[in-house]
């Protein structure tokens, strides 16, 4: 915003464009969904030639149960890697797949031991869990990197008087108020809390459902990293239609055009999204 002077990530020229391709959804969500290794291989090379360079990734087992075991991280990451080289890979070690914080400390270091190309760069960990900052000591001490979530204010609060763990490679703000009209100051709460910030850290923000068009734009005309994919939302910028795949979300995010649809369609919120958010063309090409 004018005026304001971040000691965070404000990425400009190079701002990143992560893909989250799946998330905790479940595959009846769409059938676009991708679950299985090969599923996320075939989307992140999609991506990858889009210009994405950075894939966040939830692995599943063959009963498409998020997993954390090294073995089914080893496949996922494996294949994404043999499908697209250059993407950052992140998995997340979370919560609600492992609520013990010490036994998430364990599975950082099996990681770490496995091999370079199926072994993730990054791995998400979320300030409002607790055991955080234990978590991260152990991912640092084995030199992975770290993308801390931030999902409140009192997370960011948190974290600034915590201090950036090493090896932190950036700070996801998570916005997780949906309603599209209060998304937007949901994130200038949240950008703010974590004023001011000691260390200069890259910011992916973010967010959700109804609220991940509103927030994607803000951080693109802020200059931020920022994210598209089905882990935020099934649905392209006005809302009606639910994506063919993450290709298409990320086609939506950088502007591009996207083929026209006919069908079965939602309705939309009144007011949702506004007027587009200046996507111009894809927009238009989106009404079928």
């Amino acid at each position: 915003m004018p005026g304001w002077t971040w000691g965070i990530g404000r990425t400009g020229e190079n701002d990143v464009l992560q893909c989250c391709p799946n998330g905790a959804r479940a595959g009846g969500d769409t059938p676009a969904l991708p679950a299985t290794a090969a599923d996320l291989a075939r989307d992140a090379a999609a991506v990858a030639a889009l210009g994405v360079r950075s894939f966040h990734v939830h692995p599943r087992d063959d009963q498409g149960r998020e997993s954390l075991e090294p073995a089914v991280v080893a496949e996922t990451v494996g294949a994404i890697r043999r499908a697209a080289p250059a993407l950052e890979i992140g998995v997340p070690l979370a919560r609600w797949v492992e609520p013990n914080a010490f036994r998430r400390t364990e599975i950082a270091q099996e990681w770490a031991r496995l091999p370079r190309h199926q072994r993730p760069d990054v791995i998400a960990v979320s300030v409002h869990e607790r055991g955080w900052e234990s978590v991260c000591e152990a991912v640092a001490s084995v030199g992975l990197g770290i993308e801390l979530g931030v999902w409140t204010t009192g997370d960011a609060v948190q974290l600034r008087l915590a201090g950036v763990p090493v090896n932190t490679v950036r700070i996801a703000v998570e916005v997780t108020v949906t309603d599209p009209d209060h998304a937007v100051a949901e994130a200038v709460r949240l950008l703010r809390a974590l004023q001011p910030m000691p260390v200069p850290v890259p910011v992916l923000l973010h967010g959700e459902e109804d609220g991940a068009w509103p927030v994607l734009e803000y951080a693109r005309r802020q200059g931020f990293d920022t994210r598209m994919g089905f882990e935020d939302t099934l649905y392209g910028p006005d809302g009606i239609w639910i994506a063919t795949g993450n290709e298409e979300l990320i086609r939506f995010a950088l502007g591009q055009p996207v083929a026209p649809r006919t069908g079965p369609r939602r309705s939309p919120r009144r007011g949702l999204f506004g007027g587009g958010f200046g996507f111009g063309g894809p927009r238009a090409a989106h009404r079928g």
